[in-house]
């Protein structure tokens, strides 16, 4: 696995003095699945949003694919570098077509007509968007199409690092499980660095195979999904809460079942087993 992200004692500051970060040094590697989680506040948005350039380090660094963010004029290839998908995908797609959306990153880094067209075609195909849906406006989908628009405008730009902000907000449980499953797909068979911002626990119990925790701008943990979850009160302090299949495994060690159950089928074999000791 290549180191994708490098980040070395990194602060930041808005320009009213409130420092959002402080101090955060890690690394990413190529093909990793990882949850970023926190409190709301804790800088969890501010810290993705410095992966790709869109905010610069007060302090420290940011590496992407050896590209310092804080150098002048590197957003051309920083892009072809991390890709950052917008919470809510409305306030990322403007255009009145979802095929000029899906072109519109690979025409402003000066791709070809062709090779547009190429990476227009190819990102729909992944992102599971109809050919029909090409001449439609974003708007008259349904939100998790609409989501889909807004991660295959980033492919076009054929990222090794993708960033999705609250990926199942506003969606109910089947929405929330395809869309995440179709970021498990671009890990998975398509290499791609998947990096998700979310307060759902079960989410990241499912998907992610590292978790990120931030606390007041500080990197509290970062390890292993079941690492992790296996300090509830360490987690407490950043006011995050493990899913309850963990919570009730935890609850229940002394009678020999393991507290690195992540869901309600692990717990069930281990209650099972338990019960057979």
């Amino acid at each position: 696995m290549t180191n994708v992200i490098e980040v070395k004692d990194m602060h930041f500051a808005y320009r009213d003095g409130t420092e959002a970060l402080k101090g955060i040094d890690l690394n990413i590697n190529s093909g990793e699945f990882i949850a970023l989680i926190g409190q709301n506040g804790a800088g969890k948005t501010t810290f993705a949003k410095t992966l790709n350039g869109l905010l610069k380090p007060s302090q420290g660094y940011v590496k992407c694919g050896g590209i310092d963010t804080n150098q002048k004029r590197v957003i051309k290839k920083l892009v072809r570098e991390v890709g950052y998908v917008f919470q809510n995908p409305d306030h990322q797609l403007f255009n009145n077509e979802v095929g000029k959306e899906i072109a519109y990153a690979p025409k402003n880094i000066g791709l070809s007509d062709e090779e547009i067209e190429e990476r227009v075609n190819e990102a729909a195909a992944v992102a599971g968007i109809k050919q029909d849906y090409l001449s439609m406006h974003p708007f008259f989908l349904p939100k998790g199409l609409r989501q889909r628009v807004s991660i295959a405008s980033i492919l076009a730009l054929r990222p090794k690092v993708i960033i999705v902000d609250e990926p199942t907000t506003g969606q109910d449980y089947r929405q929330s499980v395809e869309i995440m499953e179709f970021l498990k797909k671009l890990n998975e068979e398509r290499g791609h660095t998947i990096i998700i911002i979310t307060h759902e626990m079960d989410i990241v119990a499912q998907f992610a195979k590292r978790v990120v925790v931030l606390c007041q701008g500080k990197l509290l943990l970062d390890g292993a999904t079941k690492e992790v979850f296996a300090q509830p009160k360490i987690l407490e302090a950043a006011y995050v809460k493990v899913p309850e299949a963990t919570r009730m495994a935890q609850a229940l060690t002394a009678n020999g079942v393991s507290k690195d159950v992540l869901s309600a089928d692990e717990l069930w074999i281990q209650f099972q087993e338990a019960i057979g000791r």
